[in-house]
């Protein structure tokens, strides 16, 4: 139990810090555009891309789609069984900067499907894996600048996504 308080109070930490920071409006800005590439029309236009382009053949349409057929019930299942307060939820006179989809944090679901799928994409063409997690990482970073999230929620809704992107590969390339 000493561990989770311990976990707790740096995520309170880390928050509070990066919401007091001077130029926390500037990167509240930039951080909604970042949070909405991770909303999920970009992976349906890139599934949709794929399959117009290659069909339903596609290794990496084939290992998309059995990724978020695993990650988003097993977000949903652990989010929902844990029932982590939200930020706002949790502190006492916390606003979040914009108010999040569902009631609970844990983990970040944006964040997990953000490096799922830069993980899947990462694999077929290896030139663009940097940026596809910067993109991640900076989507996870957002929820955070946003107020939504701990930082912890969104370091597991990476561990989630990468794991899941790892065997929805070892699915479909054996």
């Amino acid at each position: 139990m000493k561990l989770l308080y311990s976990i707790h109070k740096y995520d309170v930490f880390m928050l509070i810090w990066l919401i007091n920071v001077k130029m926390h409006g500037s990167l509240a800005k930039f951080s909604r555009y970042v949070s909405k590439t991770g909303d999920g029309p970009l992976y349906l236009l890139i599934a949709g891309l794929l399959y117009w382009r290659q069909g339903i053949e596609s290794p990496l349409l084939q290992a998309i789609l059995l990724g978020f057929l695993l990650e988003r019930p097993i977000y949903f299942i652990v989010k929902n069984s844990l029932k982590r307060n939200r930020p706002a939820a949790a502190l006492q006179d916390f606003h979040s900067v914009i108010t999040p989809s569902d009631q609970f944090s844990f983990p970040s679901g944006h964040t997990s499907a953000a490096f799922m799928m830069a993980t899947l994409i990462g694999y077929f063409f290896p030139a663009l894996m940097i940026p596809l997690y910067c993109w991640a990482a900076l989507v996870g970073f957002s929820r955070v600048v946003l107020g939504v999230h701990f930082p912890t929620d969104t370091l597991v809704g990476a561990m989630l996504g990468i794991s899941t992107a790892l065997f929805s590969l070892g699915q479909i390339i054996s």
